[in-house]
């Protein structure tokens, strides 16, 4: 499953966009309306999110697919 990157949109806002897709699957207003959207469909294809900052960085990375390092109990 691709993984999901919330980055800036190129006409303002920002996006969610699958890795590799040319295409942005969501499109909002705010960095948080993105991410909340991301983390939801990463949840279901057991993918990663990765969020960017304004100026391409990575910030932040959440993982909902199978962890090869689970934290042991």
């Amino acid at each position: 499953m691709p993984n999901q990157h919330v980055t800036p949109h190129p006409d303002g806002g920002w996006q969610v966009k699958g890795a590799g897709n040319k295409k942005a699957t969501v499109r909002t207003d705010t960095q948080k309306e993105a991410i909340e959207k991301a983390k939801d469909i990463a949840k279901n294809q057991g993918s990663d999110v990765i969020i960017h900052r304004p100026n391409g960085q990575i910030r932040d990375r959440d993982s909902y697919g199978n962890d090869p390092y689970p934290p042991k109990g």
